[in-house]
């Protein structure tokens, strides 16, 4: 019996439907961590557990609340905060924060000085020190010359 090619859009289906329950606190835990931009090792070592505990945590559906509040101080969040993550909501807020003016300051961003400037000033600024202080040592080679 010849099998049949499954639709694209079929695993795409199924990979989403799986991997996003609505409320599977470990993986909102994992995104939240991930979003702070800290590894699995990191959270491991704050709650003072290994690495793979942590990993069990983020695919655990639920988790005890004592542990869930020790995570949200870490993550510098909630508790409920991390029930009620949605990750929907966090792109909606980014796509509506950032606008294209915030480009614009940077490309608009004009120096006013110019750099060569201040470097020949500096190097203008040392020769002098380095003159006054090899006048300094010339002085004392002459009082020492003059004690002798």
């Amino acid at each position: 019996m010849e099998e049949l090619p499954l639709p694209e859009s079929f695993f795409i289906f199924v990979t989403m439907s799986t991997s996003t329950k609505p409320n599977h606190i470990g993986h909102k835990i994992s995104r939240i961590r991930e979003l702070r931009g800290l590894k699995q090792e990191a959270l491991a070592f704050e709650l003072k557990v290994s690495q793979q505990t942590v990993s069990k945590i983020e695919q655990s559906e639920t988790v005890e609340q004592q542990i869930l509040e020790q995570i949200a101080q870490i993550l510098g969040v909630t508790a409920e905060g991390i029930k009620n993550f949605s990750e929907e909501a966090v792109f909606n807020i980014i796509a509506n924060t950032f606008n294209n003016e915030s480009v614009a300051y940077v490309e608009n961003y004009k120096c006013n000085f110019n750099p060569l400037d201040k470097l020949i000033e500096a190097f203008e600024e040392n020769k002098k020190l380095y003159e006054r202080l090899l006048q300094s040592e010339r002085e004392k080679i002459e009082l020492l010359k003059g004690k002798n």
